[in-house]
């Protein structure tokens, strides 16, 4: 008998609301098929991935950690914030692990928002805080993104963003530098920013791109967390360190706030391999200061030899740029495919 044949309920009508009204993630492409298809080294571009590949201590990291595949990894993963909390400056009390920011990102929505409760984000944002705040129940504040002639086009307006603060938004993801258009803003900026922000607002700042921007930026961020309590800072290893597949992400925020994550998180939400490497990854600053340095000369090789062609290219500060294609889009798609 197959499943289709079985006089089942209406599972839709039976799932919560919130779940009702989303979709499955959809890639675009079959990456992997594609790269069977064509080889391994085809990029998947809208998918922001470091081709330089991670840390080769990383890698021996990971393998040395597959020995030991038959115990369960830690559950407060120490060693890991351990090494976050030496090299940020932070207690590792105030630090939370997940399988991805991703992850996280989704979590804040679960604790802190829902039908009473709304998140506020920029009309231009990752796609996932939209998708955290339909998952809860939670209404959707969107403020308008910077105008295309600003110096920061389709970036964050902060001003708009603390004017559509209303009394009853609990929850506001930032993305500096932002997903999918790459601008940014300074820290000065999010300072005044949180000036204007009540306390009772859990601001969640996606730092998933802040290593391409210089060092001493990343830590003038974190610098805030000791002022600002209701700042949380959500970081991956996906990106500059190359560590995409193995899903590891963190956040620095106060204690008070990772013990409520500590709650919902599942017991073993990332795995030892992944943490190995992302310690190990951490350590490597030569190989960081490397990708930083080859992605910002390739970021503007790039951007100038499409703008000599006519394209219109939009200020980035990551590994990626967005480009407008106008009605070429679809052709040049599948001719680079």
């Amino acid at each position: 008998m197959s499943p289709a044949s079985l006089d089942s309920p209406d599972f839709e009508a039976l799932a919560q609301p919130g779940i009702r009204g989303l979709r499955a993630y959809d890639p675009g492409h079959d990456v992997v098929a594609l790269r069977q298809r064509f080889g391994a080294a085809l990029v998947e571009l809208g998918s922001n991935e470091n081709p330089q590949g991670c840390s080769p201590r990383a890698l021996e990291a990971a393998r040395e950690a597959l020995v030991l595949a038959h115990r369960y990894p830690d559950p407060l993963g120490a060693g890991l914030k351990r090494a976050l909390s030496q090299r940020l400056d932070w207690p590792t009390a105030g630090i939370g692990l997940g399988n991805g920011s991703h992850e996280l990102l989704m979590q804040f929505a679960q604790l802190f928002a829902g039908p009473e409760a709304a998140v506020l984000a920029s009309q231009h944002g990752f796609a996932v805080y939209a998708l955290a705040a339909r998952t809860v129940g939670a209404p959707l504040v969107l403020a308008p993104s910077l105008p295309p002639d600003a110096d920061m086009p389709l970036g964050h307006d902060l001003d708009s963003l603390a004017a559509a603060c209303t009394p009853n938004v609990r929850l506001c993801y930032l993305c500096n530098p932002s997903n999918p258009v790459g601008t940014w803003f300074e820290p000065a900026a999010l300072e005044a920013f949180l000036a204007r922000i009540p306390r009772e607002v859990v601001v969640v700042l996606d730092e998933a791109y802040i290593e391409y921007r210089e060092p001493a930026l990343a830590a003038r961020s974190r610098a805030l967390l000791g002022r600002h309590p209701n700042l949380v800072l959500a970081r991956t290893f996906s990106k500059i360190h190359g560590l995409a597949g193995l899903r590891v992400g963190y956040v620095l925020a106060q204690p008070s706030i990772v013990g409520l994550l500590d709650r919902l998180r599942e017991s073993f939400n990332d795995n030892a391999a992944a943490r190995a490497a992302a310690e190990a990854a951490l350590g490597d600053e030569p190989h960081v200061a490397q990708v930083r340095a080859s992605t910002a000369a390739q970021r503007d090789s790039l951007t100038a030899e499409l703008r000599a062609r006519g394209r219109r290219v939009y200020p980035s500060a990551t590994n990626f740029l967005l480009v407008e294609f106008g009605p070429d889009t679809a052709a040049l798609e599948a001719r680079l495919v």
